[in-house]
C-alpha cells in the first residue's frame, strides 16, 4: 500500500484519471445494468414483485419469445460455426485461389447495416422476390419465421466465426499432424484426432460469438421476423410499445444472465484443457492440400457460399435503383431523391455522433488499456471486469438501461446527444481495450521507465512514448468505434428522438412502411460511407507509418 502511495506522489495524475475512468464506468455502465435489475422488481403502480419475472416465465408469449430466441440462436450459431470451420479450414490447409476473396466475404458484414441480409432476402425469397415469383413462380412464398431467420443470421454471422477460427486453424503447428501422418494415420483420421480437438477453442468462441449476436440481434427479427417473435424484439416492444418497463426489465435481465452464463461455461470449458502448440521449437511448413477430392469438395462449397453472400449484399444496391420491386421494375433515381432530401438529416446527425464517439471510445479503451497492463491500484481488477461488460451486454439490454437510468434528473440525458455517444462508446470500448492490451503486453516496459528516470511525466510518458507504440491498436480501435458506431442498432433504437435520428431507425422504419426501396438506398449509401471511411482510415495509418519510418 506504502508503495501505491509513493507512486501515486509521483504521479499526481494518475490516481485523479483512474476515479474519472472508474466513475464514467460505473455511470454508463454499471448504474444502467442496476436500474434494469431494480425496476425488473417494481411494477408501474410502484409495488416490489416478482410480478415481471412471473410473467416471463409462466408460459405466457414472453416465454415464448424466450425460447424462440434460444432456438434460434442455436440453429444459427450451430451452422455459422460449421460454415465457418469449413471456410477457415479451406484456407489454412487447401491450396486454392481467391483465398483474398474469402477474406473480403468476412468483412463484409462489419461494414454493413445489421440487416441487409434481411431486405436481401425479402427481394429474392419474398412474395414479389426474384427468386421465388420470377424463376420458381410460387404466388404466396412467406420467408418470414424461423425459416427465414435462421438464412439471414447464419449468412450475416458465419463470416464473424470466421474471422475466430482461421487464425486459431494457421497458428497450430503442424508438427503434431505431421507426426501423426508420419505413424501411418490417414488424413481424415488425423484431422479427428489432432486437427479438431486443437480446434475446440476456437470453435467454442465463435459459436459463443454467434450464439450471443444471434440472442441480441433486434435488427433482423424486426424485419423479417414476421409471427416469430424473439426477446430482443419483445423488450423493445414491452419497454417503448406497451410501456410494461417491469416486463421488459425483467425480460432483459433474463437476456443478460443467459448471456453471462454462456461466457462462464464457454471459459470453464476451453480453460480445463490445454491446447499450447506452439513451443518455441522450429516447425517446417504445413504440407498443403493441393488436389484430390477434398481439395475439390471443399473448394466448391466455399466458392457457392460467396457467391451466395455477394449475391445477397449485392442486390440492396441494385434493389435501390427499382422503382417498386415484383411489380414496377423499372429504374429510378426516386429513393434517393428521398434519402437526401427528407432523409438527409439522419445521415448528419449519425455521421456527427459517430465522429465524436470515434475519438473517446479510441482515446479511452487505450487509457484503460495502459491502466491495466502498466500500472498497480485497488480496483485494477473491477475496472478491467467493467470495462469489458458491455461486450457480455446485449444491446437491447444496454439500450433499456439507458432509458430506464438516464430519464430524471441529474443525469435526465433521454433525447440529447449525449446518450447516444455515450451508448456508442461503451458498446465499441471492449474491442479497443483488447487491442490495447495486447499491443502494450508486446511492449517491453523498460521504455517508458526510461522516459520516467528522464523526467517525463505520467501524462508525457502515454502521449509520446505509449501511444506511438501503440498505434497500429489505437487505430484499430478507431476504424472499429467509427464502425459501430454507424451501424448500431440495437441499444441506440430506444435512445433516438426528434432531436437525433440515426440510418439504422430509419431503414427501419422505411421496411416497416414497405418503402424497401428507400430502405436499400439508406443501407447502400451507409455502405458506402463505411468503404471510404475505411480507406481514409488505412491511408493516414500508411501515411503516419511512411513518416515515422522517415524520421
Amino acid at each position: 500500500m506504502s508503495a501505491m502511495f509513493k507512486r501515486f506522489k509521483r504521479e499526481p495524475l494518475l490516481p485523479i484519471l483512474i476515479v474519472l475512468v472508474m466513475l464514467c464506468l460505473l455511470v454508463f455502465i454499471v448504474y444502467p445494468l442496476f436500474q434494469i435489475a431494480k425496476s425488473s422488481f417494481v411494477g408501474s403502480t410502484g409495488e416490489v414483485g416478482l410480478q415481471g419475472y412471473r410473467r416471463v416465465l409462466s408460459g405466457g408469449g414472453l416465454f415464448h419469445a424466450l425460447v424462440n430466441s434460444l432456438v434460434l440462436a442455436v440453429l444459427t450459431a450451430t451452422l455459422s460455426t460449421v460454415i465457418a470451420y469449413v471456410f477457415a479450414y479451406t484456407f489454412a490447409y487447401v491450396k486454392v485461389p481467391f483465398k483474398k476473396l474469402f477474406n473480403g466475404i468476412a468483412i463484409l458484414p462489419v461494414i454493413s447495416p445489421p440487416f441487409v441480409i434481411a431486405l436481401s432476402a425479402m427481394l429474392l425469397l419474398g412474395k414479389q422476390g426474384l427468386i421465388t415469383k420470377n424463376l420458381l413462380g410460387l404466388e404466396n412464398a412467406n420467408i418470414y419465421g424461423l425459416h427465414g431467420l435462421v438464412l439471414v443470421q447464419t449468412l450475416s454471422f458465419f463470416p464473424i466465426a470466421f474471422l475466430t477460427l482461421s487464425g486459431l486453424l494457421r497458428s497450430i503447428s503442424p508438427s503434431l499432424e505431421e507426426a501423426s501422418q508420419n505413424m501411418g494415420a490417414s488424413r481424415l483420421k488425423t484431422f479427428i484426432s489432432v486437427t479438431l480437438p486443437l480446434s475446440v477453442p476456437g470453435i467454442a468462441n465463435a459459436f459463443l460469438l454467434v450464439f450471443v449476436q444471434s440472442l441480441a440481434d433486434f435488427g433482423n427479427p424486426m424485419t423479417i421476423g414476421g409471427n416469430y417473435s424473439t426477446v430482443a424484439r419483445e423488450i423493445y416492444l414491452q419497454a417503448v410499445g406497451s410501456y410494461n418497463l417491469q416486463a421488459g426489465a425483467a425480460l432483459a435481465m433474463v437476456l443478460l444472465t443467459v448471456t453471462i452464463i454462456v461466457y462462464i461455461l464457454q471459459n470453464f470449458w476451453v480453460g480445463k484443457k490445454s491446447y499450447v502448440t506452439i513451443t518455441g521449437k522450429p516447425t517446417g511448413q504445413r504440407r498443403m492440400i493441393e488436389s484430390g477430392a477434398i481439395k475439390h469438395g471443399l473448394f466448391t462449397f466455399c466458392m457457392i457460399m460467396s457467391f451466395v453472400v455477394i449475391a445477397f449484399y449485392a442486390l440492396v444496391p441494385i434493389g435501390s435503383f427499382i422503382k417498386l420491386w415484383g411489380i414496377n421494375n423499372s429504374l429510378t433515381l426516386d429513393h434517393y431523391k428521398y434519402v437526401f432530401s427528407i432523409g438527409q438529416k439522419a445521415i448528419k446527425d449519425t455521421l456527427t455522433l459517430a465522429i465524436v464517439a470515434t475519438p473517446i471510445a479510441g482515446l479511452l479503451g487505450m487509457i484503460i488499456a495502459f491502466l491495466i497492463v502498466r500500472k498497480r491500484f485497488f480496483g485494477k481488477r473491477a475496472l478491467e471486469v467493467i470495462s469489458m461488460l458491455s461486450i457480455a451486454v446485449p444491446g437491447t439490454v444496454i439500450g433499456i438501461g439507458y432509458i430506464l437510468a438516464f430519464n430524471k434528473a441529474p443525469l435526465a440525458l433521454t433525447g440529447t446527444g449525449i446518450i447516444i455517444v455515450a451508448a456508442f462508446v461503451v458498446r465499441s470500448m471492449p474491442v479497443g481495450i483488447r487491442s490495447g492490451v495486447a499491443a502494450l503486453q508486446q511492449i517491453d516496459p523498460s521504455i517508458e521507465e526510461a522516459a520516467t528516470n528522464l523526467g517525463a511525466s505520467g501524462s508525457k510518458v502515454f502521449t509520446s512514448v505509449v501511444l506511438p507504440l501503440i498505434k497500429s491498436a489505437f487505430f484499430s480501435g478507431l476504424v472499429n468505434s467509427f464502425v459501430k458506431s454507424m451501424t448500431a442498432m440495437s441499444a441506440v433504437i430506444f435512445l433516438i428522438s426528434a432531436k437525433y435520428n440515426l440510418i439504422t431507425a430509419s431503414i427501419l422504419a422505411q421496411v416497416e412502411a414497405g418503402r424497401i426501396g428507400v430502405a436499400s438506398a439508406y443501407c447502400t449509401i451507409l455502405i458506402l460511407i463505411m468503404i471510404v471511411a475505411l480507406i481514409l482510415l488505412n491511408l493516414l495509418v500508411r501515411w503516419m507509418g511512411g513518416k515515422e519510418r522517415s524520421a
